[in-house]
Formats: structure tokens, C-alpha cells, sequence
């Protein structure tokens, strides 16, 4: 029986429960056992079918995971048979923490507040504070009637024994399980606050992390599923960020394998903005280093792959994969030698701010590809929207849903928005940059399905027609008419200031 029919069964039991509780005249309970008497309204066919409808969800969140990583992962590519793929997925921005709180919370950096990894204006001590995490997608399905549980990386910034609480290790609203590293990205010796206690980890091959959290992730699911009621999981992973740790066991795959040398690799575009257009040609150290460092995020996601099909057998074995929607996503992608840039993120090229996201199971069309552009921020209202719930008025994005289904929305976006600030350059970050020179100036950008156009806080601008020039090998700015510019401008203007699922659809519905 699947878990869908399962809650029918639960509801309807609840029901007659009480109607014949209201049948019996009941005596007052001892002082031990008082609680409040529950309504004797019968639910209703609209709430027995809610209950028996509402999907499983679950997440699977990578760190710095590329599009350039998907064909080294075979259970991946079996979900995109399986399902959904949309090719223009962006971030609003190529930054883990702004990236993650877009996603909690649905909202751009200029809503959310987060735009770095720390500091004043970033980071999981600002999160907390702004009082952000009392509204999550976790908060939205925990009223909603869903068992919660995170696994792994939370926000830059937080510590296992964080702790907010008179002492005891914080563990945020909304989720009913809660197992949460800090800085973790070795996979080995590292803690977890594990529900409230802080565990700590070694070096064995046993106490590799991602592994860890895939053992973690499939026993939630199978006690969950033997509840009846909806259950919602987001892993995430620190793989494949750098130093890019492989799992020992696949510390040896791809011998000789090396960064791919696109169009793009060691080359400046045309008309390169301030910031880029002097940067150095990359040399033999580096481009050895990055061979080097790409065979291993091959390897690191390994492990990842192995627990995209370790979730989703067990979700089979569980009776519930009919019932449950899997989502893959990375928080930001990475460049490895594109536009001589050495390995990192921040830009706003398509190797930095458009990743993966595949979806497959329960209401997904299989076998399709989505070119209709989406962003981080519509994963929230999706959750709320498949719960059977109204996304709060805070929300920016829009729900996948009827796209996941195979249709058309009447208006959909027609430009993401990407925002970005310079990063504070605090060695402890575990983004930071050695070399300033390879990292972008604040800019606002949007991307459309067809162009890219970036504007920096020196003034400089880009526009790349990435139909013609998907490589992003040929600025456009400085060719473009005046008039075509003040509209790119207003556009970004309103974008930047837009607040609500409404006026932020009405603002990049607008772009042409």
C-alpha cells in the first residue's frame, strides 16, 4: 500500500475516531492524563484528499557542484530520464550563503539581506538575527503537516554548538530532525549537532561525510514512511566543494582525467570588463593544479551519486516513490580555467550562476527538458504549492508545479536576477580568494533563456547574446544602442527593488 492511500486511511480513521467520541458521554480525566478535547467536526473529503495527496520532498542541495559534473554521475542522469531537467536554472548568486538563504526563504539578497558568506551583510549570524529562520520553507511544511529532517551543510557561519538556547546546541525552527555540520569540507574529523547533541567524527573510512549523511538520510525516510504522513529531507551535501575529498574508495577513478577545455578555457572575451580585461593568461602551475583538482570533484561526487540511488531505492522499498518528489540541485556552480580565471565562482558567467536542477517522481513529467528560466528562489512556494499551501506574502518566486507537469504557465518570468557584492576577504572564508584579481566587482545582472547582460558598481557593463555566442566569448555592451541600454538599466532598477511573488513575475515579465 502506497503511502498516499495509507494517509487516506489514517484520516478516515481520525474521523470516525471522532464521531463516536461524540456518540459517548465522557467522564473528566484524571489530573495526569487532562488534555484539550479535540474537535468533533468530521474533516471533509477536501482535507481527507489533502492528506492523502500531499507529496514526500526530497532535497538534494550540492556545494559548488557544476553542469560540467552531471555526466560522471549515472544515478543523476537516470533521474533526468526519469523526469525534469530545466536548462536555465539560476542562482541569484554564484555564493553559497546568499544562494542558501534565497532558497530557504524564497526571496532575492535584497529581501533576504544576505549577500556573503559573514560579516555584516552575510552569514548565518545575520540570518539568525533578522529573525529569518522563523519563516523557511521548513516552517511552511512543518504547519502544513510534514515530518521535517536536514542533514549537512546549513549556512556560513554556523557551528555544530552554535548555541542560542541557555547553552544547548542550536537547531532552527521547522525542522523535527536535525543533523548539522560547520565547517565540514574535509568529509573527515568534523561534528555534527546531531538533534541537539554534538557528535564528532574521525578519519576512518566509515565516518567519510557524505556517506554519513546518505546512512542518516535513508533511515529517515524509512522511519517516516511507516508513519503515513508526509515527510520532507533536505541533504546537503559539502561535496563536491574544495579541497574536493573524495570518498577513499574512489580516490583512484579517472586516471588522466582533466579540466575540460571549452571554447572559453584560458581565453578573455572581447571587450572583457575592467575587472577581467588585464587578468593574466593562465600558466602551466595552474592549469596543472586545476587538472589535478577537477579529477578529484569527479571523484567527490562519487559519493553523491551513490546516495541520489541509495534515497531513491530506499524510497521504492518504502512503498512511497510514487508518492515523493526528489529535487537535485546545486547552490552555485564553478569555473576551472574559463576566461583565465583559476578555479572559483562569483561571476556571473554561465559556469557560475547556471546549475543543475533535475526533478523527478511524484506529478513530473518524464524525459523533459524546461527552457523556461527559473531560479533558487522558486523552490519554496513549490513546497508550499505541492503541500496544498498558500506561500507566504514574503515569497519572490513562483511554483514549479505546472511546469514540472508538462505545462504552460499564462506568464512566466522572462529574466533571473543575480546579485552579487564584493566578499569580504577574511581567510577564514571558506570561498575566500588569495588574489584579488580574480574576483568580480559588485554587479547586478539578469539572465534571460537568450542573453546575459551585467552591470558593475564601477560602471562597466556586459551583454552576451548567448544564442549566438553561448560561450560567453563576445561582449556586446559597448555596441548596443542607448536606447537598448536605458531599458536594460530600468529593468535591472525595478528587478533590484521588486518585493513579492507579484511585482517581482510583473518586473521580469517586463524584459524583452
Amino acid at each position: 500500500m502506497s503511502s498516499r492511500s495509507r494517509r487516506a486511511l489514517s484520516v478516515a480513521a481520525v474521523a470516525a475516531t471522532l464521531l463516536a467520541a461524540t456518540a459517548c458521554t465522557t467522564t473528566a480525566a484524571s489530573p495526569t492524563t487532562a488534555s484539550p478535547a479535540p474537535s468533533a467536526s468530521r474533516p471533509s473529503p477536501a482535507e481527507i484528499e489533502s492528506a492523502a495527496t500531499q507529496p514526500n520532498i526530497v532535497l538534494v542541495l550540492t556545494d559548488d557542484l557544476s553542469k560540467n559534473l552531471v555526466r560522471y554521475m549515472p544515478n543523476l542522469r537516470k533521474m533526468q530520464q526519469d523526469g525534469t531537467t530545466f536548462t536555465n536554472y539560476t542562482v541569484t548568486d554564484s555564493l553559497c550563503c546568499p544562494s542558501r538563504a534565497s532558497l530557504f526563504k524564497g526571496q532575492f539578497p535584497h529581501n533576504t539581506g544576505i549577500y556573503k558568506n559573514h560579516g555584516s551583510d552575510g552569514g548565518f549570524r545575520l540570518f539568525h538575527s533578522r529573525g529569518q529562520e522563523s519563516s523557511t520553507f521548513a516552517t511552511d511544511l512543518k504547519a502544513a503537516g510534514y515530518r521535517t529532517g536536514f542533514f549537512g551543510k546549513y549556512l556560513n557561519e554556523y557551528l555544530p554548538a552554535t548555541s542560542f538556547n541557555g547553552g544547548k546546541p542550536y537547531v532552527p525552527p521547522g525542522w523535527d530532525q536535525w543533523f548539522a555540520g560547520g565547517n565540514a569540507y574535509d568529509n573527515f574529523n568534523y561534528a555534527l549537532n546531531e538533534n541537539g547533541t554534538v557528535k564528532k567524527y574521525g578519519k576512518k573510512p566509515a565516518d567519510y561525510l557524505t556517506d554519513v549523511l546518505s546512512a542518516k538520510a535513508t533511515g529517515f525516510i524509512t522511519s517516516s514512511a511507516a508513519t503515513g504522513s508526509p515527510f520532507m529531507l533536505e541533504v546537503s551535501t559539502y561535496a563536491p566543494h574544495a579541497p574536493y575529498t573524495p570518498a577513499p574508495r574512489d580516490a583512484k577513478l579517472f586516471p588522466g582525467l582533466t579540466a575540460p577545455r571549452t571554447a572559453a578555457y584560458d581565453r578573455l572575451p572581447e571587450d572583457a570588463p575592467a575587472w577581467l580585461a588585464t587578468h593574466p593568461r593562465l600558466n602551466a602551475a595552474q592549469k596543472s593544479r586545476m587538472d589535478a583538482e577537477f579529477r578529484k570533484r569527479a571523484q567527490s561526487v562519487q559519493s553523491v551519486d551513490r546516495m541520489l540511488g541509495a534515497l531513491r531505492d530506499t524510497l521504492t522499498t518504502a512503498g512511497v516513490a510514487d508518492d515523493t518528489l526528489v529535487v537535485f540541485a546545486s547552490d552555485n556552480g564553478y569555473h576551472m580555467g574559463e576566461y583565465t580565471l583559476p578555479s572559483g565562482k562569483q561571476t556571473a558567467f554561465d559556469t557560475d550562476v547556471n546549475v543543475p536542477l533535475i526533478v523527478t517522481g511524484h506529478g513530473v513529467k518524464a524525459g523533459q527538458t524546461v527552457e523556461a528560466v527559473v531560479e533558487n528562489t522558486d523552490l519554496r512556494p513549490t513546497f508550499a504549492d505541492l503541500a496544498g499551501e498558500r506561500a507566504p506574502a514574503e515569497v519572490d518566486g513562483q511554483s514549479l508545479r505546472q511546469l514540472l507537469a508538462g505545462e504552460t504557465p499564462a506568464l512566466w518570468r522572462k529574466a533571473a536576477l543575480i546579485e552579487h557584492r564584493d566578499p569580504a576577504t577574511d581567510p577564514a572564508d571558506p570561498d575566500y580568494e588569495h588574489d584579488s584579481i580574480n574576483i568580480p566587482p559588485a554587479y547586478d545582472a539578469i539572465r534571460t533563456a537568450d542573453f546575459t547582460y551585467v552591470q558593475y558598481v564601477d560602471g562597466t557593463r556586459e551583454y552576451y547574446d548567448r544564442r549566438a555566442d553561448p560561450d560567453q566569448l563576445r561582449n556586446l555592451a559597448g555596441s548596443l544602442p542607448a536606447d537598448r541600454l536605458t531599458q536594460l538599466r530600468a529593468s535591472v532598477r525595478t528587478m533590484t527593488k521588486c518585493v513579492g511573488a507579484e511585482a517581482c513575475l510583473r518586473a521580469a515579465s517586463a524584459i524583452s
